[in-house]
């Protein structure tokens, strides 16, 4: 199996990109992020401390999470319920951050992850596939941003979606997110020293998709 492992910041593009080089390239697309928003997700349900290793731990074993597939499309299935759009609001995203520092979170999901890498050509984006989750991988890509361009993405996002947000409040979101993602214990956010940087500000979707894809084809 070919695997592509892309890291990177919040907003940086990494699910846009990944998205379109595996249905280009016709390998699965595995949205790692979206398997810590489902968790966060099922925490906050529960009314559970989300940056709290006791208490997450203890509501893992009544998670079950599954990923469907229709056509390359991801679909996120916890405990029977499809959550795909329900994971995507700023308060799981939030969520997401604080689970996924936790060791317990990131061990439960490990397998998960690896097992779909073994069975599947994929191309699979988060914050530590290239340095833990698939360290193997045959490309790594570091995918990154300005904090300002990283802010401007996810508020126009938002808008589009007809949600409301503030530009400033999304920056300051963002600027600690990339904290708590780079400075938690557990697989903080790195490049792999192996890893391919690239560096998306300024640049148009199809730029970066292309950079990425001429990276991609020279390794196969």
């Amino acid at each position: 199996m070919f695997a592509v492992a892309i890291d990177g910041p919040a907003g940086a593009g990494k699910s846009t990109i990944a998205k379109k080089l595996a249905e280009e390239l016709g390998f699965i697309y595995v949205d790692t992020g979206a398997l810590y928003r489902a968790i966060g997700l099922y925490v906050l349900r529960r009314g559970g401390d989300v940056s709290s290793e006791d208490a997450v731990a203890g509501l893992l074993t009544g998670i079950k999470i599954d990923l469907a597939f229709v056509g390359l499309e991801q679909r996120v299935i916890l405990n029977n319920e499809d959550v795909t759009g329900k994971i995507r609001t700023e308060a799981v995203s939030m969520a997401a951050s604080a689970v996924s520092a936790l060791k317990s979170v990131r061990a439960f999901l490990l397998n998960l992850q690896r097992h779909l890498a073994e069975e599947n050509n994929v191309v699979m984006d988060g914050r530590d596939i290239g340095t833990v989750v698939l360290p193997n991988a045959d490309v790594k890509i570091f995918l990154t941003a300005s904090p300002e361009e990283r802010a401007r993405r996810r508020y126009e996002q938002l808008i589009h979606k007809g949600m409301s947000a503030d530009y400033d409040a999304v920056l300051k979101d963002l600027l600690k997110r990339d904290y708590d993602d780079s400075h938690r214990e557990a697989a903080p956010l790195k490049a792999a020293d192996d890893a391919i940087l690239v560096d998306t500000t300024g640049n148009e979707l199809e730029q970066s998709v292309e950079i990425l894809r001429n990276i991609i084809k020279e390794r196969m």
